[in-house]
């Protein structure tokens, strides 16, 4: 008899440790299983349309959202709206202050349950500026990749094309005409906050109030350096048929000389790299910073190429880093 009921003990027990074993092993498979749901989510991506563009165009950012959404199934694309409404979005465009503006996408981002981890930014032309000024000085969330289409790094000086109505634009070209350094118009009109005149640098130095703080022209904040390192990635995109931007070599951070407008000087002669100012030269030396040429006019790209050059490169291949990442944030969260 009490060899029968030493069995059933001992069965009982082990019974109970197994059964013990077997939820601390369903506990794990239960936290392996939601981990890879984890590494399902891919990179998110913020976009920032151009001038005279809106969050939503159907034949513009609303497609280059479609066409991410499309090559990585399960993406998270924001695409940033100035204001309340489309309407404002493309006003805030051409009349706003974008210091202010730059705060406000900041607190917008922040408050992206989506963006926690982090995201790839793609700006288009003086959104290719706008997202950098971001990336400078709004690290968290931070910025993986920065893809700059076109963006004037340097400014700008001459608007020959104005992507808007020709009343708007036209009012642009003769406020800029009028006095692009003036107060209420550095304060009211978008594009003089980065209109780089070459033959009035003294007075773009001291009275810009965007575009010479985030190139640190007189002053230098070294925190928009040690926040632009912390990409893995830096993108500019120059079109050689260029006629919207002038000169069409800002986008690769080269700009006029000073009181010359017939001469170009490139990235790496400028003041900006060789004291490496903001970090171009540590990203370049670092194999971070590249260059992309398309032959084409402003913005004028086969998709084919965005998905090549853009999408396939820096939205899909760094997916598993990130995710990887991720995971090591949720263990030690857990813990």
């Amino acid at each position: 008899m009490n060899l029968i009921l030493n069995f059933y003990l001992i069965f009982t027990i082990y019974c109970f440790l197994s059964f013990q074993a077997f939820s601390e092993d369903s506990e794990d498979f239960s936290f392996i299983l939601e981990n890879e749901k984890i590494k399902s989510v891919p990179i998110p991506v913020v976009i920032w349309h151009g001038m005279g563009d809106s969050c939503c165009n159907p034949l513009s950012m609303y497609y280059i959202k479609k066409l991410i959404q499309t090559n990585i199934p399960g993406i998270y694309v924001k695409s940033i709206m100035l204001g309340n409404n489309v309407v404002e979005d493309v006003e805030k465009g051409f009349f706003s202050n974008m210091n202010e503006q730059i705060n406000i996408v900041c607190e917008m981002l922040k408050e992206d349950e989506n963006l926690l981890k982090g995201y790839n930014a793609i700006g288009f032309s003086q959104g290719g500026l706008f997202m950098r000024a971001i990336a400078q000085r709004c690290p968290y969330p931070p910025i993986r990749n920065l893809i700059s289409v076109g963006g004037p790094q340097q400014g700008v000086f001459g608007l020959p094309h104005c992507s808007g109505s020709v009343a708007i634009c036209d009012t642009i070209r003769h406020l800029l005409d009028y006095g692009a350094y003036e107060m209420f118009i550095q304060r009211t009109i978008v594009q003089a906050q980065f209109w780089h005149d070459p033959n009035k640098k003294e007075e773009y130095q001291r009275k810009n109030i965007f575009l010479t703080d985030l190139n640190c022209e007189t002053k230098c904040n070294s925190t928009y350096k040690n926040n632009l390192l912390k990409l893995k990635n830096f993108v500019l995109i120059k079109f050689l048929k260029d006629e919207e931007i002038q000169p069409k070599q800002t986008s690769w951070f080269g700009f006029y000389a000073e009181n010359d407008t017939n001469t170009i000087i490139p990235m790496e002669k400028t003041r900006l790299y060789q004291e490496d100012l903001i970090g171009l030269k540590t990203l370049e030396k670092s194999g971070r910073l590249h260059f992309l040429s398309i032959n084409g006019e402003h913005l004028h790209f086969p998709p084919g190429v965005f998905v090549k050059e853009i999408i396939n490169k820096y939205l899909k291949d760094n997916s598993k880093n990130y995710l990887n990442e991720q995971m090591e944030d949720d263990i030690l969260n857990f813990y």
